[in-house]
């Protein structure tokens, strides 16, 4: 037990001290700001996949169209085989900036987000002067007035080929409360957002709700093709992006999701979607994956609470820092500090979420989206 403790304790030593201190939950976009304006605003597309969304995509175009954003601004609606009049309701919310396309069936190899997106893009390129940029985002995010400035006036004082802001979920129900926030620290920990900033560090990472890219480099990267059959497209993508230049993404207050979470079932859909797809489809990575989520995060309090002497006083340092890490994310969501005691309870639940990922891949139900399969039930042959 007490190399079990010693192991857990070193483990939060690290993620304290070697992951870009990623759980002070300070990289955002405070500083917005204060950066400077450009001489000439450039131009930019918005275009936004939609289905089955009629429920928040009116307060998401409205949004949209009511930026304060001084340069050239269109706004393409992609209705994906839509179901409840999500294009009826986008277009009562628009004026000339908008169009609404009627998407068509997923082509075989892409993912169903993936594929609406490209749609949009071939609408955006056969309707008349290229943009300077194009704005990912999706169905149910509402932006305030300033977002997309603030977004291009980050891209050009950095030079930066992508800018990407983590939107605020909604914390409202007891299962939001309760698991929305780990969402967020777990995400930061996986992928350190000093670490995605930095052009030397391999991390990237974009959050695929906002995402603000230079078409030109978006272009030369080759666009979504390199990345059609992508689950976890918003890090694909940025991982292709930073190879044409530097990247950037942060939290914010600017930008916030509609969807809501009133249960646990809707998170755990949302989480299971993709974890399998993180750990490659590997049954051995997501052996490992359980195994040390198991030491880092379940270990601590059963070795404080049932362990003895120095095992006991190692897996109590453990859950303290356990607690202290997760107390800024909670603070963002206005929650108490306290609620980092649970925090082993919450990850006990990621990890069930994960092995129902990787049921739901075995059982050739993986990578949903709306009720759709993704691109692997297309090559059902292919190697899990």
């Amino acid at each position: 037990m007490l190399w079990l403790a010693a192991a857990a304790a070193l483990a939060w030593a690290v993620l304290l001290l070697g992951r870009g201190f990623f759980w002070l939950a300070r990289d955002d976009d405070a500083d917005a700001v204060a950066l400077p304006e450009p001489a000439a605003w450039p131009a930019v597309v918005a275009v936004v996949p939609a289905r089955d969304e009629a429920a928040t995509i009116g307060a998401t175009v409205r949004s949209l169209l009511a930026q304060d954003y001084p340069g050239a601004f269109r706004l393409v609606v992609v209705d994906d085989r839509s179901t409840d009049g999500t294009g009826e309701v986008a277009r009562a919310a628009g004026d000339g900036r908008l169009t609404v396309l009627r998407g068509g069936a997923r082509e075989p190899g892409w993912s169903g987000k993936l594929w609406a997106l490209e749609q949009g893009l071939r609408e955006v390129a056969s309707g008349g002067a290229a943009p300077d940029f194009l704005l990912f985002t999706d169905a149910d995010i509402r932006h305030a007035p300033d977002s997309l400035r603030r977004l291009v006036q980050r891209a050009l004082a950095g030079r930066l080929v992508l800018v990407s802001l983590m939107a605020k979920l909604r914390c409202e129900s007891a299962a939001e409360r309760w698991l929305i926030p780990a969402f967020i620290f777990f995400f930061q920990m996986l992928y350190p957002f000093r670490w995605a900033r930095n052009p030397k560090a391999r991390t990237a990472a974009a959050a695929g709700g906002c995402v603000l890219l230079d078409r030109a480099a978006f272009l030369r990267a080759g666009g979504l093709a390199p990345i059609r059959d992508a689950l976890i497209d918003d890090c694909a993508l940025a991982a292709e992006m930073k190879r044409q230049g530097p990247i950037w993404v942060g939290l914010t207050e600017r930008v916030e999701s509609l969807r809501p979470y009133e249960t646990v079932g809707p998170i755990r859909r949302m989480v299971a979607r993709t974890a399998y797809a993180q750990l490659r489809y590997s049954p051995l990575l997501l052996a490992g994956m359980l195994l040390a989520l198991a030491l880092v995060f379940l270990a601590p309090p059963l070795l404080a609470l049932f362990a003895d002497g120095a095992a006991a006083l190692l897996g109590a340092a453990a859950w303290a820092a356990m607690v202290l890490a997760y107390a800024p994310t909670l603070r963002r969501f206005g929650l108490s500090a306290t609620r980092g005691l649970a925090l082993p309870g919450i990850a006990a639940a990621y990890m069930a979420f994960t092995l129902d990922s990787a049921l739901a891949e075995w059982r050739g139900q993986g990578g949903m989206w709306k009720g759709e399969a993704g691109p692997r039930a297309d090559h059902p042959t292919s190697p899990g």
